[in-house]
């Protein structure tokens, strides 16, 4: 890459784009606004489980883009969005500090989302200092390509979960929702390997349109579903600030939440490999300031109402489809995102995507979440042979893929966690008694 804070982007118009190219101007928009997309279903799903205004999670997840491009130098091409690790510690901590019959006090858990983005912050400013070896050391490939696909596979349910649909208008068909997810699935597919020049780059955008429609079609047009909605996109203003919520200091819910900023580096060192090994490009020296940027944003977004965040693999599996790495490119989806959490009105369109469709693209983008392990473990030449590696990748397998929980001390460790401290704890424990070949 080229020398200096940022890089000088150069512009590339076909082939693999780098993170260090660009698009011209309009493509680099439109497929900004494809990466809005991927990320939109779960940066809103995490929200809404947890009680907060999606809107002002859309709105932070664009600020909080920004942030991680600034402290990473323009080098690290990804997305922050909803990190669904909060969402135990966040409603255990909500539960424990709401009184019978009252309102949630979100602002109990923002108050830990602040402390746990302190925690990342501290995390990443240590890597800075000292290096990121003993990071490395901890969580080497094998590790993280576990941790990687345990997170494609714990989020598996979800996207079938949304593409069996839900709400009135199924009953009669509950076939239905499935075949427009499907529909969608190989729509993306087709657009991925078919398209001529640009459109082949933009395959979860033009997937997500060819599912709307068709849905459109089948639902309103001939009553086979749920029809689509559009009273609150005809009722929603133009422009509009979004809930912003203050945070409340209560050491209890920050003790409950911090903890989640582990989970948090083991997330973001996955995603860092498994950017490294589809662009080829030596990530390693940004681990510090990634973990930095994704810190300052999670506090940034808590206080003000908004989920902490995380690097986002539904974009990793978008970058693994169009070939495009390119970091402006995330530039144009964070003022998007941005311009729609002060938009109610395009807030409320986005929302009248239909949920058999957001399953669809979720059926991609998580299996190529998953897929990418594979990548991780092939690029670094893990040897499977190995015991120790074998069962380490085996259990946290079994653990993301079954959403194995935990209580310890009141804190609630997912899917996503039991796999990424299973895989570490079970790694540094199964030590050979004699020397590798």
């Amino acid at each position: 890459m080229a020398d200096g804070y940022f890089p000088k982007w150069t512009e590339k118009s076909g082939g693999i784009v780098m993170p260090d190219e660009r698009l011209p101007l309009g493509q680099t928009v439109v497929v900004g606004l494809q990466h809005v997309v991927a990320m939109f279903g779960a940066t809103v799903l995490a929200p809404i489980l947890m009680g907060f205004d999606p809107n002002v999670a859309i709105l932070f997840s664009g600020i909080a883009t920004l942030i991680f491009f600034v402290v990473t130098g323009g080098r690290v091409p990804s997305y922050l969005g909803s990190s669904f690790a909060f969402i135990g510690p966040v409603l255990a901590a909500i539960a424990a500090g709401t009184a019978a019959g009252g309102a949630p006090n979100i602002g109990l858990a923002l108050g830990g989302i602040i402390a746990a983005g302190a925690f990342y912050t501290v995390i990443g400013l240590v890597v800075m200092a000292i290096g990121h070896g003993w990071v490395e050391k901890v969580m080497p490939p094998v590790v993280t390509g576990a941790i990687v696909a345990a997170i494609g596979l714990v989020l598996a349910p979800i996207a079938i979960g949304m593409a069996s649909g839900t709400g009135p208008g199924n009953a009669e068909g509950a076939a239905f929702p499935r075949w427009i997810a499907l529909f969608t699935v190989v729509a993306v597919g087709a657009f991925a390997v078919y398209a001529p020049g640009l459109w082949r780059r933009l395959p979860i955008l033009l997937g997500a349109i060819a599912g709307y429609v068709l849905y459109l079609v089948l639902a309103n047009g001939m009553g086979l579903g749920a029809p689509i909605d559009f009273a609150k996109v005809a009722a929603a203003p133009l422009f509009g600030l979004p809930n912003f919520t203050a945070p409340v200091f209560d050491a209890r819910a920050m003790v409950l939440i911090a903890p989640v900023a582990i989970i948090l580096v083991a997330e973001n060192l996955g995603h860092l490999k498994g950017i490294a090994a589809m662009t080829g490009r030596n990530l390693d020296p940004y681990i510090g300031r990634a973990f930095v940027g994704d810190g300052i944003a999670t506090m940034l977004s808590g206080s003000a109402g908004g989920t902490g965040v995380t690097t986002y693999a539904e974009n990793m599996g978008v970058m693994a489809v169009t070939r495009i790495y390119s970091t402006l490119m995330f530039v144009a989806a964070a003022l998007i995102a941005i311009l729609l959490g002060f938009s109610p009105k395009f807030g409320a369109l986005i929302l009248t995507i239909p949920v058999p469709v957001l399953g669809g693209l979720a059926i991609v983008v998580f299996g190529l979440i998953a897929a990418t392990a594979g990548r991780i473990w092939v690029e670094n030449k893990v040897d499977f042979s190995n015991p120790r590696n074998l069962i380490t990748v085996a259990v946290a397998l079994v653990l993301g893929a079954g959403n194995f929980k935990l209580t310890i001390a009141g804190f609630t460790l997912d899917g996503i966690g039991t796999a990424t401290f299973g895989a570490i704890i079970l790694y540094h424990l199964l030590r050979d008694p004699q020397p590798e070949a």
